[in-house]
């Protein structure tokens, strides 16, 4: 089976085997998604463009040690850490003081004013539980398992309700996520749009993040990712 390897959001990487069993459970879907995350070392350079303005954010995202770490350069420069060690995985904001832990509060806001969020850094969704299979759709071509993960606050806390997510069934990675809101509308999408060959795998070159306003479905804002070849550590 040939890998390959799929950045949506973030870096997914490919841990699939041709030996492995197929997984029958929604949680056996994420728990692979999950591990995917977690096996990556490498340092990756791209941007963040808005498709409006075309103001652009320089990104550099490094993996080591089951540690996700994003930098942006641009004034006021920022960091962000998400620690793959714990369980669920933990998002900390990098000050000069120290690291702190992403409050709960500012997971939706906007990272350095694009269409995306701490809570999309935080991949906080692949953690809820219960998610449910929706059976096997194919995205540009390529067969894969649906998964649905609702969020179990009571208390309606965070932007989203539920997010599907479409898993390569080659490697393991996301392909596609589709966020709803609390009323069950479409607020947010991930496609990826552009691979690269890298050691005979293929990962992400661009990606778009659609944000949506959830009583019309309007299109309300547009982000790319674009990301130059990975250097290995």
């Amino acid at each position: 089976m040939k890998r390959l390897t799929l950045l949506c959001l973030f870096v997914i990487g490919s841990c699939l085997r041709a030996e492995d069993p197929e997984p029958k459970t929604a949680e056996q879907i994420l728990s692979i998604v999950r591990l995917s995350y977690a096996l990556q070392n490498h340092k990756m350079n791209g941007t963040l463009r808005d498709d409006a303005s075309g103001r652009v954010e320089p990104l550099e995202l490094t993996m080591e040690r089951q540690v996700m770490c994003f930098r942006f350069q641009n004034p006021p420069a920022e960091i962000v850490q998400l620690d793959l060690n714990t369980t669920p995985a933990t998002l900390y904001q990098v000050k000069p003081s120290g690291a702190s832990e992403v409050p709960t509060s500012q997971m939706d806001k906007k990272v350095r004013g694009m269409e995306l969020n701490y809570l999309d850094l935080s991949l906080a969704f692949l953690y809820w539980p219960r998610p449910q299979h929706l059976g096997e759709e194919r995205v540009t071509g390529q067969k894969c398992w649906k998964v649905r993960v609702t969020n179990p606050n009571l208390k309606r806390q965070g932007p989203y309700w539920t997010v599907d997510i479409w898993v390569h069934q080659g490697s393991g990675g996301a392909a596609k996520m589709e966020a709803y809101d609390w009323n069950s509308k479409l607020i947010k999408r991930f496609q990826v749009t552009k691979v690269q060959e890298v050691d005979g795998a293929t990962t992400l070159k661009e990606m778009k993040i659609e944000t949506f306003h959830p009583p019309d479905g309007e299109l309300q804002g547009r982000t790319y990712m674009k990301m130059d070849h990975p250097k290995k550590d």
